[in-house]
C-alpha cells in the first residue's frame, strides 16, 4: 500500500459510556489495567502516534466536567467533551470539536486499550486512499446463525465473515455523511455501520488479536496476562535540589507559596520540589537533567514557574513513550513547618505530570539541626520517580 499522508488527522476516543455488563459502581474505562487507567491506555496510544495531531475524548457528564489529571496538560492536543446517550451521539459531539482543517478523522473504542501504533498506522494508511477504513479480524471458527429459540438456520462462509474492531477511519467529508444519519438509526454499533448506509465502500485492515475489548470482567483478566506477557519497562529516577534561603525572595514550593520570611535562591523560582522531581521523571526516561533542558544560563527561564518546567519535562517524558506511574518527595527544611501545604502541593505536581493525586507523595521532615538545612539556612529535595513504558 502506497503511503499518503493526509493534512491533518483528528482522532476520537468514544469513552462516554458506563460499561453496564463490566459491572462496578465507576465506569469501566476508569478501571486499572496493568497499572495504568484503560482510558489512559487508549488516549497515549493516539498522543504517542506521529500519524495523529489531535485527540478529543468523548466522556460522561460528571467526567467531563472534572477530567482525570493525565487527560490534563497535553500541550493543546487534547480536548475533552461531554458524551451522549448513545455512541454516535458521543461520536457526533466529539466530531462537532474537530479540527476545520481536519482531513481525517479515526475513532476509537476507549474500551481498546491495547491498540499499537501500527494498527493506527495501517487505518490510517487506508483510509487516506479508500475514503473509509476498520481494522477487523477475519473469522477463523465456523460461524452459525441461529433463531430465537437456539436452533442453527444456516451457516455462513466464513470467507465472508469479519469480526470489527476499532480503530476506524473515516475522511472528514465521509463520516459528516454518515453521521448525519445517526438520528434515523435507533442504535448504530460503529460508524462504520452508518458509512455503508450512506453509501460509502468500508475498507477492511488487518486488526490485531491483541487489540480486545473490554466488555466483562474476563476481558480484564485477558488483557492483564497479555500486559504481563510482554517484558516490563520499568524504570526509576532519582531527583535531588538543594537551595539557599536568602531574604527578599518568595519561598515556592511544589507550586505553593508559603508564608516564611525568606526564600529559595535560584536562576527560576527555586522551587526545590519541582526541581528534584523534573530530574527525577527525565532521569527515569534518560532525558538528561534540568539543567540540561532548561539551563541558567538562558534568559527565557529567568524567574520561571518550575510547575510550568516540570510540565514540560513530563510532556517530554510522554513523547519518548514512558508515563508516570507515582513519584516521592521529601523535603528537608527545619523552618518551616509543611503540613498543612502537602496536599496542595501532591495537586500541583499531578497536574503537572498529568497523574493522579494519589500518586504524588510529599512528605516534610527536619534535619535535626545539623548541617545547613538544619540550622535554617537552606532547604533539600530529594526525589524518586517510577515509570513505565505503555
Amino acid at each position: 500500500m502506497i503511503r499518503i499522508d493526509p493534512v491533518y488527522v483528528s482522532a476520537i476516543i468514544a469513552a462516554g459510556g458506563r460499561g453496564a455488563r463490566f459491572g462496578g459502581d465507576a465506569p469501566k474505562q476508569l478501571f486499572m489495567l496493568g497499572g495504568l487507567p484503560i482510558l489512559q491506555r487508549s488516549v497515549e496510544a493516539f498522543l504517542r502516534s506521529e500519524r495523529v495531531d489531535e485527540v478529543i475524548v468523548a466522556l460522561p457528564a460528571e467526567l467531563a466536567a472534572a477530567p482525570p489529571a493525565y487527560l490534563l496538560n497535553r500541550g493543546g492536543r487534547l480536548q475533552v467533551v461531554e458524551g451522549g446517550l448513545r455512541r454516535q451521539d458521543s461520536v457526533a459531539r466529539a466530531f462537532s470539536r474537530v479540527a476545520p482543517r481536519a482531513d481525517l478523522v479515526v475513532i476509537h473504542d476507549a474500551a481498546r486499550p491495547l491498540v499499537s501504533e501500527a494498527l493506527i498506522a495501517r487505518t490510517i494508511d487506508a483510509a487516506v486512499i479508500s475514503g473509509a477504513a476498520i481494522a477487523a479480524l477475519a473469522a477463523t471458527d465456523t460461524v452459525k446463525r441461529g433463531n430465537a429459540d437456539g436452533v442453527i438456520v444456516g451457516t455462513l462462509p466464513r470467507t465472508e465473515v469479519f469480526l470489527a474492531q476499532t480503530p476506524q477511519a473515516f475522511r472528514a467529508e465521509v463520516l459528516r455523511e454518515a453521521l448525519a444519519l445517526a438520528s434515523a438509526m435507533a442504535d448504530a454499533t460503529d460508524e462504520a455501520m452508518l458509512a455503508e448506509q450512506a453509501g460509502h465502500a468500508v475498507s477492511l485492515v488487518e486488526g490485531e488479536r491483541t487489540n480486545i475489548k473490554i466488555t466483562t470482567s474476563d476481558d480484564l483478566e485477558m488483557a492483564e496476562r497479555l500486559i504481563a506477557a510482554r517484558v516490563p519497562q520499568f524504570r526509576i529516577g532519582n531527583g535531588y535540589d538543594l537551595h539557599r534561603l536568602v531574604p527578599d525572595r518568595p519561598l515556592v514550593l511544589g507550586g505553593v507559596t508559603i508564608p516564611f520570611e525568606k526564600g529559595l535562591d535560584g536562576h527560576s523560582d527555586a522551587d526545590a520540589v519541582c526541581h528534584a522531581v523534573t530530574d527525577a521523571v527525565l532521569g527515569a526516561s534518560c532525558l538528561g537533567d534540568i539543567g540540561r533542558m532548561f539551563p541558567d544560563t538562558e534568559a527565557a527561564w529567568k524567574d520561571a514557574d518550575s510547575l510550568v518546567l516540570l510540565t514540560r519535562a513530563a510532556a517530554a517524558v510522554r513523547a519518548a513513550g514512558y508515563a508516570v506511574v507515582n513519584v516521592d518527595v521529601v523535603v528537608i527544611a527545619q523552618r518551616p513547618k509543611l503540613a498543612s501545604h502537602v496536599d496542595p502541593m501532591r495537586s500541583n505536581l499531578a497536574r503537572a505530570l498529568g497523574i493522579d493525586p494519589l500518586r504524588v507523595s510529599v512528605k516534610g521532615k527536619t534535619n535535626e539541626g545539623v548541617d545547613s538545612m538544619g540550622t535554617g539556612e537552606s532547604i533539600a529535595v530529594h526525589a524518586v520517580a517510577l515509570v513505565t513504558g505503555t
